[in-house]
């Protein structure tokens, strides 16, 4: 899984802590020339997860702030009027106070803070700020927590220790610094394996959390799932007996190669669980795990257990939800073992029955966020089409409606009385928080208006969709992107950007680094393809790129830019750059070998350079498999014959090569060779390397270097 989007809540768990001396807030920073600059994108504010109150008049939220110099962030806490009035900031505390949630009838606040410790605890203050009291006091501190619907229990999210380390195995070496692995996953997205999340049921009298109970009592597995998974991934029944959760029951080399998670229910008087995603007698079958799982016995509908009602539930089920009623459960899920990005299905099991029907299949796309409406007839969700990801509604009788329209992305839903509360997005706008008529009969409205100071103080590109037909004759999306105060009398060197994922949308997506109006204030028109290989352009569009990362997903970022530089008199095709990261960085060290002179520059962040090599030293082996076939000594071809690596002796063109070293997913040694490869072959090169960050840049001072070579490079080799 090498996404490069990253939700709300990711952004508030990965969040650089200040200090108990500072007080990150609000900025105004003087814009100079109206022009977006690195530090101005980090001096905005970035609108996190809302909670709307039961009398649905009021919403609490979490916004995020950054100080590039401290290097650290503060996430503080705001309640506002569902009518977009009496905006109040409730935080008092210079740590972090996140999650925040409606409880007592919306009389009073939950919300985690930091104890005198310094660990995060389950904390309640009354609507208006005042009257903080603690709730919980557990030793390790809390990750996240959830109220029942009758607030006499609480879910709590908490850290536990996993495996032996060397302390354990030789008590007398408690400075050593090495680690005895055994197996596989011994590191994952960002970390070394040492502890695992776990979830935990516990009492609540309305004063204290108490007598807490881990609802995994003894098993060795993660819940919710890391790297991304949180509370979403748990649910209580209304009437409060019963937890739903996700959970992928497998360790080492089962774990690392499969992606089987399941839809459990806990019971919480007894103990007791099922797994609703699995038939009787079901026992995973043995498999290959050097080839692709997708035509062993894992995927197999005949398969004994191996479907429930009819329906393969061998991938990814997540995040469940119960209907109003509770006759009912929810989830997304994904048919196939080992495909991460395989169609994420809406699935409704009644529970009496263990009948299970598909929502919204008619769509042909994943489908992504969604919550019950209030009579539980019918489920909301958001779902991309073409290059915009917008809200949805079905019936149980599967009929869809879609509810909004626009050049936006919405990114969250939920119920707020007779409306929806949904963030939104856009490549010219931040994402801010609105309320949305399900009828459609009211206008949507907007709530927060976070970064209303920047929207008013900078100038702004524009961006238009483009429609390119391919090699093959098919219809290509793209999005252009275009200078603020454009010209089209002028010619602007433009940019080609490959996405990563390398199945994630190029839809209306905002970004406080890959942000396409930083490119565009910079003077620079951007190309930016729905390829081969990416969803909101059905099934078939979205799973050509697996096993051929050579083959038409390359194709088509030549069929846009050619396109673009032949038939758009404002691109000047004498001054084009290709940038992109993750499978976008591979695209870029692909593209590198096989541009033909198109290309002045280069930039590859977090690319994979060397495929043989990177099928070993990749974490998420399923991922591996699916998409290379399986193991290179297999004798997968078509995959590892297209590595960029092979391709070297075609480089001609300056490139620049980004990595984090905290990243797992695609590790330092691929852009170092591409680096060294370069530099051997007399090609001016760049190595930007962050010893501390992960697949992504978080650190706000990073962020501003990462940005500032960007377009130094781009200056100077392509402007």
């Amino acid at each position: 899984m090498y996404k490069t989007l990253i939700t709300a809540s990711i952004l508030a768990a990965s969040a650089i802590e200040a200090d108990a001396q500072t007080f990150i807030g609000r900025q105004t920073p003087k814009i100079e020339n109206r022009t977006l600059t690195p530090e101005a994108l980090w001096a905005m504010g970035r609108v996190g997860g809302a909670s709307v109150s039961p009398d649905n008049k009021q919403i609490t939220y979490n916004v995020s702030y950054y100080s590039v110099a401290e290097n650290k962030s503060h996430t503080v806490i705001y309640v506002l009027n569902t009518d977009g009035t009496g905006e109040k900031l409730l935080t008092e505390a210079k740590t972090s106070e996140i999650a925040p949630k409606y409880i007592d009838g919306g009389r009073r606040i939950a919300f985690l803070g930091a104890d005198s410790e310094g660990n995060m605890q389950v904390f309640s203050m009354l609507s208006d700020g005042n009257d903080r009291r603690q709730l919980s006091n557990e030793p390790e501190g809390v990750d996240d927590f959830s109220f029942s619907p009758d607030e006499k229990k609480v879910i709590l999210i908490k850290t536990i220790k996993y495996g032996k380390r060397t302390a354990d195995l030789y008590p007398d070496l408690t400075k050593s610094s090495g680690r005895v692995i055994t197996d596989l996953m011994h590191r994952h997205w960002d970390e070394w394996v040492e502890t695992i999340p776990h979830s935990y049921v516990a009492d609540y009298d309305g004063a204290a959390i108490t007598g807490t109970k881990d609802i995994l009592e003894g098993e060795p597995y993660e819940c919710p799932m890391k790297p991304f998974g949180g509370i979403e991934q748990l649910a209580f029944s209304p009437d409060s007996k019963e937890i739903a959760y996700t959970c992928r029951k497998l360790e080492g080399k089962d774990y690392a190669c499969s992606t089987d998670a399941d839809i459990y229910i806990y019971n919480i008087e007894t103990g007791e669980t099922r797994n609703i995603c699995k038939g009787e007698g079901y026992k995973r079958p043995a498999v290959d795990y050097t080839e692709s799982l997708k035509n062993q016995k894992v995927n197999d509908s005949s398969y004994p257990g191996n479907t429930v009602s009819g329906f393969l539930l061998a991938g990814y089920d997540t995040n469940p939800s119960f209907s109003p009623d509770g006759k009912y459960i929810a989830w997304q899920s994904m048919e196939r073992d080992g495909y991460e990005s395989d169609n994420n299905r809406l699935l409704v099991m009644e529970l009496a029955t263990g009948r299970i029907q598909q929502l919204a299949a008619s769509l042909d796309t994943p489908v992504d966020s969604y919550t019950w409406s209030a009579d539980g007839k019918s489920i909301y969700f958001i779902a991309t089409w073409h290059g915009t990801t917008h809200v949805y509604s079905v019936n149980m009788k599967d009929a869809v409606k879609k509810i909004t329209d626009g050049q936006y992305d919405y990114n969250s839903v939920s119920l707020c009385g007779r409306n929806l509360l949904c963030g939104r997005q856009s490549m010219c706008e931040s994402r801010e928080l609105y309320l949305v008529d399900p009828s459609g009969k009211k206008p949507v409205a907007q709530l927060t208006h976070e970064n209303q100071y920047f929207c008013d103080n900078i100038d702004w590109g524009t961006c238009e969709a483009r429609w390119t037909k391919t090699v093959d004759g098919k219809d290509l999306h793209s999005w252009v992107i275009l200078p603020p105060n454009f010209d089209k009398t002028k010619k602007y060197p433009t940019l080609l950007f490959c996405e990563g994922g390398p199945q994630s949308p190029v839809s209306q997506f905002w970004s406080y680094r890959w942000n396409m109006m930083i490119m565009a204030a910079n003077g620079y028109v951007v190309v930016a393809p729905n390829r081969r290989g990416l969803p909101g352009f059905g099934k078939a569009w979205l799973e050509e790129i697996s096993e051929d990362y050579g083959g038409h997903c390359m194709d088509d970022y030549f069929s846009a830019i050619d396109d673009a530089a032949n038939n758009l008199p404002y691109v000047d095709k004498n001054r084009l750059g290709c940038v992109g990261a993750s499978f976008g960085g591979y695209s870029v060290y692909w593209i590198a070998g096989h541009h033909d002179k198109r290309f002045k520059a280069f930039i590859a962040h977090d690319g994979i350079f060397n495929m043989e090599q990177q099928y070993l030293e990749t974490e998420e082996m399923w991922f591996a498999n699916w998409d290379m076939g399986g193991a290179y000594w297999n004798g997968h071809d078509k995959t590892f014959k297209n590595s960029p690596h092979r391709f070297v002796d075609k480089w001609d063109t300056p490139i620049l090569c980004i990595q984090g070293e905290k990243d797992y997913r695609i590790v330092t040694s691929q852009a170092m060779s591409a680096f060294n490869a370069a530099q051997l072959r007399g090609i001016p090169s760049e190595f930007l390397c962050f010893p501390d960050e992960n697949h992504w840049v978080l650190k706000p001072q990073n962020g501003i270097l990462w940005q500032r070579r960007f377009f130094n490079w781009l200056d100077r080799y392509v402007k």
